[in-house]
Parts: C-alpha cells; sequence; structure tokens
C-alpha cells in the first residue's frame, strides 16, 4: 500500500485476513502452514505462491529467551516485525492490534478490496504525505525490544527518501551498542537488505551518522577515521554506488564482492604491518585476511560460500601485478578473475591502485590472442619495469571502466 501511494511499483503485496492458518488451509486444498515462530499459510495460485498472514497483536509477556536462527528465518514477515526475544508470535487479533504492532506508522497501512479504501489506525497516511518515519509506540522501548529495528529504521528513511521523525531519531545514537547482542547469523541477512536494495550509499551515510555503522564492521570503522596521503578512504562508498548502479539496473551483485570491498581496508592495514615485521605479501596476506575475517565473524556471520570468494579476490591483487610468462594467461582463466579485476578497478579509482594496471588488464580482455602475446611480451621487456610502478593516491582519479561484478 505504501509504495503504491507513494507511486511507485510494489515489489510484492502483504496478504492478511483474521481467518486463522488452519482455516484458511481448510479453504483452499492446495495450501499449507509454514514457519515456527510466525506461522503462515502459503496458498499455490498457478505457478505462484501467495503467502497469507493471519492478523496478529503483541503477546502480552516478553521472555528474553532469544528466538533461534532456524526458527527466525523460518517464515518470518520481516516488515511486520514482532520482538525478537518473544517465545510465541502466533498471537492472533483484530486488524486494528495488527496495525498497533508493526514496526513504522507508513507500514502499517492496509488496503480493503471489498470498497478500495485505505484503512489507517496510526497516522499512517499523513506522515507518508510528509516524507516522515515514525515509530509505532514508544521508540526507546521499541529498539530495545528488538535493536534491528534501528537498522530498519535507516533504511527504510534511505529507500523512501523520509526524514527521520524527531522522537524515532533521537535514542538511536544511545541505543546502537544494544546491536552487540543481535546473534551474528540474523545481522548477515539484514546487511544484505541494506546494501543491496539499490539505496545502499544512502543507507551507508545514515548508519554512520547514526552511530550504527561501527556495530556491523567496527575494522572497517576505524580504517575509515584517518586519511591517507591527506585524502580519505573512498573504496567503501564507490564500491556502494557501484552496487546501487547495478541492482538499479538488474544486474547481478554477490555478498563476496559486497563484503570484501567493507573489509578491504581493514585487511590492507594488517597486510602492511606484517610486510613490516618481515614477512612476504603473499604469507602476509593470508593472515591479515585470517585475523580480519576472525574478528567481523563475531558481529556478522559470512558464510562459506561467500568468505572463500572475498579471500580470492584479495589475494588476486597482488597476482594481477605479475603479467610475465604465461601468469596473465592462467589469471584470466581463473573463475575469480572477473571479480578480481572489478575490484582492482574499483582501487584504481580510488587512487590506491595503479590506473595503468587497470587500463592494461581492460585492454588485455579486449584484444585477441595474439595481441595479448605481444602485451605480455612488452610487458617483460627489459626497461619495462616488469609491471611495478609506483603507487599514488590522487585527488581527482580517473573513473575508468565501471566494474560490474557477478
Amino acid at each position: 500500500m505504501r509504495d503504491l501511494m507513494l507511486g511507485r511499483e510494489p515489489k510484492d503485496f502483504d496478504v492478511v485476513t483474521d481467518a486463522r492458518p488452519e482455516q484458511i488451509r481448510k479453504l483452499f486444498h492446495n495450501a499449507r502452514v509454514i514457519g515456527r515462530r510466525f506461522r503462515l499459510v502459503h496458498v499455490r495460485f498457478g505457478w505462484d505462491i501467495i503467502e497469507v498472514a493471519t492478523f496478529r497483536a503483541i503477546p502480552r509477556d516478553i521472555s528474553e529467551e532469544p528466538v533461534s536462527t532456524e526458527e527466525e528465518a523460518e517464515g518470518e514477515d520481516v516488515e511486520n516485525d514482532s520482538p525478537a526475544e518473544a517465545p510465541d508470535h502466533n498471537v492472533f487479533g483484530s486488524q486494528e492490534e495488527d496495525a498497533v504492532r508493526r514496526d513504522f506508522t507508513v507500514n502499517a497501512l492496509y488496503y480493503d478490496v471489498h470498497d478500495f479504501s485505505v484503512i489507517d489506525y496510526v497516522g499512517g497516511v499523513a506522515d507518508l504525505k510528509a516524507g516522515i518515519l515514525r515509530v509505532i509506540g514508544d521508540p526507546e522501548t521499541r529498539y530495545r525490544e528488538d535493536p534491528v529495528r534501528m537498522l530498519r529504521a535507516v533504511r527504510f528513511a534511505a529507500k523512501l527518501g523520509f526524514n527521520l521523525e524527531d522522537r524515532t531519531a533521537a535514542p538511536i545514537r544511545d541505543l546502537a551498542p544494544l546491536l552487540a547482542s543481535v546473534p551474528a547469523a540474523r545481522m548477515f541477512e539484514e546487511v544484505l537488505k541494506l546494501f543491496h536494495g539499490g539505496y545502499a550509499l544512502e543507507t551507508y551515510e545514515l548508519l554512520r551518522h547514526y552511530g550504527l555503522f561501527q556495530y556491523l564492521f567496527p575494522l572497517t570503522e576505524k580504517s575509515l577515521e584517518h586519511e591517507e596521503d591527506g585524502f580519505p578512504v573512498t573504496l567503501v562508498p564507490r564500491a556502494l554506488a557501484n552496487t546501487d548502479a547495478r541492482v538499479n539496473e538488474d544486474k547481478p551483485v554477490t555478498p563476496a564482492f559486497l563484503f570484501a570491498a567493507m573489509l578491504w581496508e581493514p585487511v590492507r592495514e594488517q597486510m602492511g604491518e606484517y610486510i613490516v615485521r618481515g614477512m612476504n605479501s603473499h604469507d602476509a596476506m593470508f593472515r591479515a585476511a585470517e585475523d580480519v575475517l576472525h574478528e567481523q565473524l563475531r558481529h556478522i556471520t559470512i558464510p562459506k560460500r561467500f568468505s572463500v570468494p572475498m579471500r580470492e579476490i584479495w589475494s588476486m591483487q597482488g597476482r594481477l601485478d605479475r603479467r610475465a610468462g604465461q601468469q596473465a594467461f592462467r589469471l584470466l582463466e581463473s573463475k575469480r578473475f572477473r571479480a578480481a579485476y572489478d575490484f582492482l578497478l574499483l582501487r584504481a579509482e580510488t587512487g590506491e591502485a595503479d590506473q595503468g594496471l587497470a587500463d592494461w588488464w581492460t585492454r588485455f580482455q579486449s584484444v585477441g590472442e595474439e595481441e595479448r602475446r605481444i602485451m605480455v611480451a612488452e610487458f617483460a621487456a627489459p626497461g619495462s619495469g616488469g609491471g611495478k610502478r609506483r603507487r599514488r593516491r590522487r585527488r581527482r582519479p580517473s573513473s575508468g571502466q565501471s566494474p560490474r561484478h557477478e
């Protein structure tokens, strides 16, 4: 309803009713009840599945016992959230009770298909017109019930282009440390929603503004606090802007690239420290990646299907500088080459990597086999420098080719 009233095409529709899950299942022979934390009904309609929820009330008793990640993920309605600690969320109620338990006023609007009217119990229509995001109920109480609501507040503000209402925004900085109590596995899914929705850059800026980012990526926050050679570290915002462009063009994005960009500065700094101690670059990279990931996993779980490609993207950065003999051809055939090359482009845009190296690989991919052999021979020729060039940071770096991480 919210998106329709804003003139946007909704991604999906939430269907809610006063019928209980068992009643819905009896009405449709091809329906099944799913979920333990939230009981929902999936109704098959041709090739589509329509998810139907029953109006709920806020549970009267809130337990401190946390809900498991598995229960949380199965059948959870993330926009229609209840306190994460509640042991039983299947407390059904009236439509008005269902509205009051939702997170923000603009997410508590109902469209009645009988008379085509909008039903608003909490002032969501007025907030929608004013461009305001307002928590339903007392903000501090709602954030303490579930600290992830602070992340959702930022996410929706960025997505809708709304301002946080004063009382909604006021407690966030003081309550931000509560995010440390959220299970790391749950935080992974939340981070993907924050940065893979097409408005990652705006979300990132709001997260830092409200002091939330440091509880997602603490090592990255420390790296962003200082400048290098007098210039701010800009790889993260450039990577997020690139991700937004790809999402908005319906191109694929991967969490591996996102996390590789987020954690690159801490990895690079730690790698430099190991090299100063006398470690070779290969071992330094391996140790730095281990250290950074070990710390990061305390805050956000990163599945191995993404952490392994991350390591490969990082390790290939040094290998991309070695192009003599058959090395360039072997790198080009690597399944992780494209992501590593895209990452190199981002580094070159910020001035952290040599733009000439990025241009060389761009051309190497575009020419034929014979021309590639000539390029490698020229690179290896005496006096060519073997591809080792001094890196420097520039105030206005060339944008080069736009990365297309896949």
